[in-house]
C-alpha cells in the first residue's frame, strides 16, 4: 500500500539520521579513553582517506590511554599526523610500532562546552528528522491529489509519520541525556 511505503521510507531515513548521531557522539571526548574517539579519523593512506579502524587495531588497555597498532608500521607517521590535525586536541607518542594516545581528564569548563556542542548536534539531527517528516507529508499530499490515497488514509498516514517523528526525537533526547551525564559526572 502506498501509505505504508511512504511511512517505511520516512522511518528508514529517520533511523539513518539516528545512526549518524550515534557515530558522532562516539567520537566526542569524555575524559576516558575509548576506541570510538579515533576509529573514524581519516588518514591519507596511499592517496585515499581511510579511517584508522581499517588500518590498525585500536585498544584501550588503561582507562586513560588509547593504543593504535597499525597493520603496516610505515603508516604510523600518517596516523599521528591525522590525530594531531583532528579536533580532539590529543597528542601522540610513538615507538615505531604502536601509537599511544594519553587521554587527559577534562576540566569543568571543557565538559560544559562539549555538552553545549552535543546539544547543537542533537538539534541539527532533529531538524533533519523534521525535514524527513515534511518530505513524507508532501509525498502523502501528492498521492492524495493523484487520487492514490483517500482523505482519511492521508490523514492517518500523516498522523503515523508524526508519531514516528516524535519517537525518533525522543530517542535523540535520550542519547543526548545519556552522553551528557557521562561527560558531566566524571
Amino acid at each position: 500500500m502506498i501509505s505504508e511505503g511512504i511511512q517505511m521510507e520516512a522511518k528508514k531515513k529517520m533511523e539513518k539520521t539516528l545512526e549518524m548521531m550515534k557515530e558522532e557522539l562516539k567520537s566526542i571526548r569524555t575524559g576516558r579513553a575509548a576506541p570510538g574517539l579515533v576509529e573514524n579519523i581519516k588518514v591519507d593512506y596511499y592517496g585515499s582517506h581511510t579511517p584508522i579502524k581499517q588500518l590498525a587495531t585500536i585498544t584501550t588497555p588503561e582507562s586513560q590511554v588509547i593504543v593504535i597498532r597499525p597493520f603496516d608500521p610505515s603508516v604510523i607517521k600518517d596516523i599521528e599526523k591525522a590525530i594531531l590535525q583532528s579536533e580532539l586536541g590529543l597528542t601522540t607518542n610513538s615507538d615505531g610500532k604502536v601509537v599511544r594516545i594519553p587521554v587527559p581528564p577534562l576540566n569543568e569548563e571543557r565538559r560544559k562546552k562539549i555538552v553545549t556542542q552535543m546539544k547543537d548536534m542533537s538539534e541539527e539531527a532533529k531538524i533533519a528528522i523534521r525535514n524527513i517528516r515534511r518530505e513524507a507529508n508532501k509525498n502523502v499530499d501528492k498521492e492524495e491529489k493523484n487520487s492514490q490515497l483517500t482523505e482519511d488514509e492521508a490523514k492517518k498516514t500523516k498522523e503515523e509519520i508524526l508519531k514516528s517523528t516524535h519517537s525518533y526525537e525522543a530517542k535523540l533526547d535520550e542519547m543526548l541525556a545519556k552522553k551528557s551525564e557521562e561527560i558531566l559526572k566524571i
